[in-house]
């Protein structure tokens, strides 16, 4: 249970009504943390406008790179909830979800392409404390993904970052998106 209560259904205003109808006919179900940040919904509504930006805009990577390195932000950081949602975006996508059990391995495994594991490991390097990118690492990242690529990567790694954090912050835990191998959630 989350630290501050999701504000249920009964309780919404027509707008959140909305958002949550969105939600559901998106995802099969209302994300908790957009459920608990509708306590501020001028917050929530900024952050899933530019959720739909970002998402908009994110086009120079591979989604496998791109998914890979959001998710070892999210398992490195210890949120459950965004393990769980991911792995169902990964789902979704068409991705293979059963390497991911691999994925402390990563850099010996061949489950992952050499693209995959160079943007997991700037996922790891961006996610330590203090932040551990070496110069040689964008140029590597550079030269295979571009510039454009590299500020993608950069900009996935570090949104993954803060969302992973706050819902750490506020108790927020898998909601059963993903169960073992198979989604509980069905497919919107």
């Amino acid at each position: 249970m989350p630290r501050i209560e999701a504000v249920a259904t009964r309780d919404a205003g027509p707008l959140l009504r909305v958002v949550y109808w969105f939600a559901r006919r998106r995802f099969g179900a209302v994300p908790e943390p957009v459920a608990v940040s509708a306590h501020h919904p001028k917050l929530m509504m900024a952050s899933g406008r530019h959720e739909m930006a970002v998402e908009k805009a994110s086009k120079v990577l591979p989604a496998n790179v791109r998914e890979l390195a959001v998710y070892r932000v999210a398992q490195q950081l210890g949120c459950s909830w965004c393990v769980d949602f991911g792995t169902m975006l990964q789902r979704l996508d068409g991705l293979d979800i059963d390497r991911l059990k691999e994925i402390d391995n990563y850099a010996e495994s061949a489950a992952y392409t050499d693209q995959e594991r160079l943007a997991i490991a700037y996922a790891d390097a961006m996610t330590t404390n203090p932040v551990s990118v070496t110069d040689e690492q964008v140029a590597e990242l550079r030269e295979v993904f571009g510039e454009k690529g590299v500020i993608e990567l950069s900009y996935h790694i570090g949104l993954e970052n803060m969302r992973a954090r706050v819902n750490s912050a506020l108790g927020i835990v898998d909601q059963g998106f993903t169960s073992g191998d198979a989604c509980r959630i069905p497919t919107p």
